[in-house]
Formats: structure tokens, C-alpha cells, sequence
């Protein structure tokens, strides 16, 4: 089992990177990542020289595509998460999906492992959202041998956005601002389970169903904040601010900034009250769960991986 060909396409990030280490604790050598991200990718490679690693446009046909042929499982992780415009949604969430699948069918590919997202329950209405909605949808009337993972809200080793990017933002400023009262309701799921699920699944190759794979602990936006101030050690003062200066900032953030971290409609997402379902994950995947606190510590404070930066 252990020499598995395993094709990760959009693996440079944050599950991707998270995926490989765990993978290789776990023995497993014969992976291949594919990805568009140059700097990303040169950072997976520089940990592990000792896999496949490379450049490709997964929405473009190329010569990446011969790299699924005799593999054992494919790890769909390719995704946009967030930018100002449709296209590079469509572009990433949809197109690559298609060849992707195309892929899958043409090499017989026994077994797919789709990461899609809670958002697909979500009220929000956005283009991740939107996209993420129709790209699951092309994976289960594929009919391809395949699991449907939703993750809520991941966080980690190589976060550069989410928690990854509050945590950069808290060291480098005198103020935190939080928008309102900061009490929506979270449920954060640290990638390192996640990555353990992933692995249950292709050793056990259970397929044809979807499951919800949410964080067992529900935390306020506000506590997360609080406990990465602590991890950190990090200084600043956390503000409250109302809700619509806040968004207001967001927007003009984004006039001069291409690719902002943060947008205001995730503002929205998080404010929006969503409530996941909850499943016993770690019975179904027999894997241990990592309280919240302890998962935080060791995302800022790893010797190994913590201090290791992906570009945004």
C-alpha cells in the first residue's frame, strides 16, 4: 500500500504541504504534486527533494497530464479560495475539474479523494461558494470511484491565509481590529486531522458518499483570536470596531491591493452564522482528534514547520 502512486494536483498548498509531510510520516514515498504556484512549490520541494514535484496549469491541457496514468488515487485539492473577480474562480474551480475528471477516466484511475468545502451548505452567496457547489456536483455525477470531504474552516502548518495571516497581521501592528461584538461562531478544523482523514481514506478506499468533516470544538471568532495573541506572544491590542466601518475598510483595502487577504465578502461568510453538521469523523476514520488549544500550539510554535512560510 505504502508504494501507492498518489497524484495531488493544487498540492502547494496549505492541505497539500500538510498532506505530503503526513503522508511521508506515514511511510509513503511514490507522491506527485502538481500546481501552479512556482514559490510554493519550490518551498514543498526544498522538504522533500525526494518526490515529484511540478509546475502545471491545470486549467490548460499540457504535459502534466501523463502523470496520471498508472496511479493508484488522485487528492483533488486544486481550488481557489479567494480573489475580487469570478474568472479566476470558474478558471480554477470548474475548468480544472473537468480535465482533472477527464484524467481520472481515461487512466481508470481506481480511486479519487475530492476535497470540497462546508461552504456548500453555507447561506453565503459568493463566488467560492457558488463554484465549490458546482465543482462537487461534476465529482458526484462523474461516476468516478470517489469520497466527498466538506472541511470547515482549516488551519495549520503553511496557513498563509486564514489563521496563518491574522497570526502575521497581530505581530506587526499596535492594533487588532475585530469587527462588532467578534462572538460568530466558529468551528475550526485543524488540518493535521484532516490530512489523517484524507490518509483513512485512501488506505480504507471507502466511496460513493459525502461527509461533513467539521471541527469538534465551537470557538468564537474572538477566542480565536485570543488564542493565537497567546501562542504567539504577540503584543498588539485587540480593538473592537463596528461591523460596517470594518467592511467599509475591506472594500477600500481592496482599490489598492489586487489580491487582498481578506475581503468583505468573507466578512460576510463569517459573519454569516452558518452551523455545520457535525459527524463522528473520529470514529469513522479512527482518528484522534486535537483539542483546539494544543492544534494552535502547535501551528505557531512546530520546530519543524512552523516558522515555514508559503507565499500569499
Amino acid at each position: 500500500m505504502k508504494d501507492k502512486k498518489i497524484v495531488i494536483p493544487g498540492g502547494a498548498g496549505l492541505v497539500g504541504q500538510n498532506l505530503v509531510a503526513f503522508l511521508k510520516r506515514k511511510g509513503y514515498s511514490n507522491l506527485v504534486v502538481l500546481d501552479k504556484h512556482k514559490a510554493n512549490l519550490r518551498v514543498l520541494q526544498s522538504m522533500h527533494p525526494d518526490i515529484k514535484v511540478e509546475y502545471a496549469d491545470l486549467a490548460l491541457p499540457g504535459a502534466w497530464e501523463k502523470h496520471f496514468e498508472g496511479a493508484d488515487a488522485v487528492v483533488m485539492l486544486q481550488a481557489q479560495i479567494g480573489d475580487l473577480h469570478e474568472e479566476p474562480f470558474v478558471r480554477n474551480n470548474i475548468t480544472t475539474t473537468v480535465l482533472i475528471i477527464g484524467l481520472i477516466r481515461k487512466y481508470r484511475i481506481p480511486y479519487t479523494v475530492h476535497i470540497s468545502s462546508s461552504v456548500v451548505e453555507s447561506v453565503a452567496d459568493d463566488h467560492y461558494t457558488n463554484t465549490k457547489k458546482e465543482q462537487e456536483k461534476m465529482v458526484l455525477e462523474s461516476g468516478i470511484n470517489a469520497v466527498v470531504l466538506r472541511p470547515t474552516l482549516m488551519f495549520g502548518w503553511f496557513d498563509r491565509k486564514h489563521l496563518g495571516w491574522l497570526s502575521r497581521f497581530m505581530k506587526n501592528v499596535p492594533v487588532f481590529p475585530v469587527p462588532g461584538h467578534g462572538r460568530y461562531m466558529r468551528q475550526p478544523l485543524y488540518v493535521g486531522d484532516f490530512c489523517a482523514i484524507i490518509i483513512s481514506c485512501l488506505e480504507s478506499g471507502i466511496a460513493g458518499k459525502v461527509f461533513n468533516i467539521t471541527g469538534l470544538e465551537e470557538v468564537s471568532y474572538i477566542d480565536i483570536i485570543r488564542q493565537i495573541k497567546k501562542a504567539t506572544s504577540a503584543k498588539c491590542q485587540i480593538v473592537h470596531i463596528p461591523y460596517a466601518l470594518f467592511s467599509l475598510l475591506l472594500r477600500i483595502w481592496a482599490l489598492f491591493d489586487s489580491n487582498p487577504p481578506f475581503t468583505a465578502s468573507q466578512l460576510k461568510s463569517l459573519t454569516a452564522g452558518d452551523e455545520f453538521e457535525v459527524i463522528d469523523w473520529p470514529s469513522i476514520y479512527s482518528v484522534q482528534p486535537t483539542p483546539f488549544a494544543k492544534a494552535i500550539d502547535e501551528t505557531f510554535n512546530d520546530p519543524e514547520y512552523s516558522r515555514v512560510k508559503l507565499e500569499f
